[in-house]
């Protein structure tokens, strides 16, 4: 009988675990609006307009960068439409949408910024 107990408090346990872990998740998620720029320069850029210089760096392997304030997020996906979209707002105002995790930005959607 002890172990059945036992049992059935580590599954409740684990479960409410697991549900306020997804509801940590949900909550990250965030919309931004700023700058597309690279991993390279980042709010301060080295060559050229913003846009050039993006998309140089980016061609180099640099990652897209949103700064928003005195904040740069590393923007992180490698869904190609998304990464359409960033190329075209080079060093233009997007606004993306994701689960932000510090300095970083799991994007689930990016939009010219109105």
């Amino acid at each position: 009988m002890g172990f059945k107990r036992a049992s059935l408090i580590a599954v409740f346990a684990v479960s409410g675990f697991l549900s306020i872990s997804s509801l940590a998740v949900a909550a990250d998620k965030q919309t931004l609006t700023g700058a597309v720029s690279d991993s390279m320069c980042g709010a301060q850029h080295m060559a050229g307009s913003p846009v050039e210089c993006t998309r140089t760096c980016v061609g180099h392997g640099a990652k897209y960068m949103l700064v928003v304030g005195d904040k740069v997020y590393a923007l992180n996906t490698t869904d190609k439409a998304i990464l359409a979209v960033l190329d075209q707002q080079a060093g233009k105002n997007a606004t993306v949408t994701g689960n932000v995790n510090g300095v970083g930005v799991e994007v689930s959607s990016a939009v010219a910024a109105k």
